[in-house]
């Protein structure tokens, strides 16, 4: 098997994916900092493998790890090893905590945040206007960005002090670019963070998702200060940096393809047609870290060996010709069905779905109702990935934002 070496600098996502779907339902790949592991690419296999009970979370099962191979000082260890969370616990440890996140965010409290986010998408949207006129806009940094980070840290009662910092540290985090050297303080600083969140929270309570936690821990659920301090981090992270490339990646596909943004201006296609095509065609995730395999496991005509990292390969599996047909390589916003599994699948699908789907549903059709001439500043073939081999994610999106509606001629 022909192993395929991940960019660290993500220079062709489009491209990288396709040789890992031609590669076959499981690739051997290595990630940055020479790690190697297998990666699932095709869609009916990542779903069998995501509800597979052989496939675990727990670090110590890799063959590497207990080889001592992967050092701390790894880019990409804060993803391998996060500490204890939903996300590196399987079984019933992973119900418990999961159920109490869940329970949190199911779609009826979702719809409760709607007026929130309603007002934070208008008010983004008026700063947007009181640009100067004319001039390129980063829309990734004055509206992308800012919407989401505020309402997830509403929700889990993050101070707006705190989003400067967060910001630097989740960059380094998440970078394949930050200096080994700087790996362990980067880690212990994010702890020092959240800890201190936590810690504020419990002294001072608040109708927030933190405060949630640290009661259901003195209630009986039996959550440990590390593991409220890292499921914390957890959905920080993950709720905000989804959403962003969402919304980035829906006005790049839009900009690229303007029949179909025409008709989804005059109402001819919905808004969530265009969300679901844009998670499955350009997908935010672009591969999740990483499970292991606890024995040999078949997949379609290979082998997971027992004891190696497993990657789901997101933005190869979604425009897998298998199961989207010889279209899927194309942008549709009219695509039915589209079961696309761009925030998962079984027991451990993303429980922050529901609220990336409103956030991106209210903040787009308000964006283009304001501003309808919106286009892109530069050619797409412009457009730059930032240095994560995790995140489809742009360093920025230049747009020209045109005439606000009722400005125009």
């Amino acid at each position: 098997m022909t192993r395929i070496a991940l960019d660290p600098f993500v220079t062709d996502l489009d491209g990288e994916s396709a040789a890992l779907r031609a590669a076959g339902p499981l690739a051997e790949v290595e990630l940055p900092g020479g790690v190697h592991v297998y990666a699932v690419t095709r869609h009916t296999e990542a779903r069998a493998l995501l509800t597979d009970s052989r496939v675990v979370k727990d670090i110590n099962v890799w063959n590497a790890w207990q080889r001592g191979e992967i050092p701390m000082d790894w880019p990409l260890i804060g993803l391998a090893n996060p500490g204890r969370s939903m996300l590196t616990v399987d079984g019933a440890d992973h119900r418990r905590l999961r159920t109490l996140v869940a329970q949190a965010l199911t779609v009826k409290r979702v719809e409760r945040l709607r007026a929130g986010i309603e007002a934070l998408t208008n008010a983004s949207l008026e700063k947007l206007a009181a640009l100067p006129a004319g001039a390129p806009v980063d829309l990734k940094a004055e509206f992308a960005y800012p919407l989401p980070m505020n309402v997830i840290s509403e929700l889990m009662g993050v101070d707006a002090a705190d989003h400067p910092r967060l910001k630097e540290l989740f960059e380094k985090f998440f970078s394949t670019q930050t200096p080994p050297e700087e790996v362990p303080q980067m880690m212990a600083d994010l702890g020092t963070l959240f800890t201190k969140i936590v810690d504020s929270k419990r002294a001072n309570p608040g109708d927030d998702l933190t405060s949630a936690l640290i009661a259901a821990s003195e209630d009986g659920d039996h959550l440990s200060d590390e593991e409220i301090v890292n499921t914390l981090q957890l959905i920080i992270a993950a709720g905000h940096e989804t959403t962003i490339s969402l919304i980035v990646n829906v006005v790049e596909a839009l900009a690229t393809h303007p029949e179909q943004r025409k008709k989804v201006l005059n109402g001819e296609i919905g808004w969530d047609g265009v969300i679901e095509e844009t998670l499955r065609w350009n997908t935010p995730t672009s591969h999740v870290l990483i499970r292991f395999a606890t024995e040999d496991i078949e997949v379609g005509d290979k082998i997971l060996p027992k004891g190696e990292g497993l990657i789901v390969s997101f933005g190869a599996l979604g425009r897998d010709e298998e199961q989207y047909g010889p279209t899927a390589g194309e942008f549709d916003a009219t695509r039915t069905p589209n079961r696309h599994i761009a925030f998962g699948h079984g027991p451990h699908i993303c429980p922050g779905a529901a609220l990336s789907r409103l956030e991106a549903g209210i903040a787009l059709p308000a964006l283009y109702e304001r501003f309808p001439e919106l286009d892109l500043a530069v050619p797409a073939s412009e457009l730059r990935n930032k240095p994560i081999v995790t995140q489809n994610d742009l360093h920025e999106l230049p747009v020209e934002l045109g005439c606000p509606f009722g400005h125009g001629n």
